[in-house]
């Protein structure tokens, strides 16, 4: 399912966002009991295919997202693509989004008791939003509990790296992923191989690219996707948080430079595809 488990539909209108049941966001098909998956062995996930809906949203969630304290009202953006062809969805009449269909859940479970929340990644993987883990890549898990318990969920059609707004374009497909166990290989955190370039549906027409910088990454982080913001509405007539809808979508946020204190680079890429 859709993050929102299906609370987002193809009726829907900004008004709705403020109504969604949080107790039912984020929802996992699982678990998956994997046998003879014991704590100390790995599970190795291979990517295999996607049949995606033809139907996905974005939305800006009132205090969620790395502006929130910009964007305070909710917004919705509402998207209808091919799922056969996967061509380029639209963005309004301007601009058009390639598409890269990924889970952004994918993960086993906790040996911690208790209940957990989805939202937040952990060591054993969960809503890792990793744009990458796409058909053919490989993801490998540490198992924690007996049999691993492996979920997945949280489908997306396209994301830049960071999902800024805390969105991407959210959309109900079918997945096929592969399990093979890996026996007493020890793993501390999640780790994947991709199976070859990972921008190239972007890089054609190269990136206008804005910048924070100073002492904080966070503080650089939201300085770099403001400014991209300010650079989008002014160039392309967009409302401010259409735009950052957007760059949640296909921009992609970087750390540049980390080692020259005490100033850190973030950089925010936007593909220029998008309105060519």
């Amino acid at each position: 399912m859709d993050c929102s488990a299906g609370q987002v539909t193809r009726d829907s209108t900004a008004a709705d966002i403020p109504q969604l049941n949080f107790e039912r966001i984020n929802p996992v098909t699982g678990p998956i009991f994997i046998d003879g998956a014991e704590p100390g062995d790995i599970v190795k996930v291979t990517i295999q295919h996607f049949k995606p809906s033809g139907f996905g949203w974005t939305a800006n969630i009132p205090g969620f997202g790395l502006l929130a304290d910009q964007f305070k009202d909710p917004a919705l953006t509402l998207w209808s693509y091919d799922p056969h062809t996967m061509t380029p969805a639209a963005f309004g009449a301007q601009g058009a989004v390639p598409l890269k269909p990924f889970a952004g859940t994918i993960g086993l479970a906790l040996a911690e008791p208790g209940l957990h929340s989805v939202v937040p990644p952990r060591a054993v993987g969960g809503n890792l939003d990793i744009r990458d883990l796409s058909v053919g890549s490989e993801l490998y898990l540490p198992v924690q509990v007996a049999g691993g318990l492996f979920s997945i969920g949280d489908t997306h059609a396209a994301q830049g790296d960071g999902e800024v707004c805390g969105t991407a374009i959210e959309s109900q497909m079918d997945v096929t992923v592969k399990l093979d166990l890996i026996k007493q290989t020890p793993l501390t955190m999640p780790r994947f191989t991709t199976q070859g370039p990972v921008t190239r549906h972007l890089d054609s027409k190269g990136y206008d690219v804005t910048t924070g910088i100073g002492e904080d990454l966070m503080a650089g982080a939201k300085a770099a996707v403001s400014n991209m913001i300010d650079l989008l509405s002014s160039r392309h007539n967009l409302n401010p948080v259409d735009a950052y809808m957007l760059c949640s979508t296909c921009g992609d946020l970087r750390i540049s430079e980390i080692v020259d204190m005490p100033n850190w680079v973030v950089s925010f890429y936007f593909p220029r595809i998008v309105f060519d």
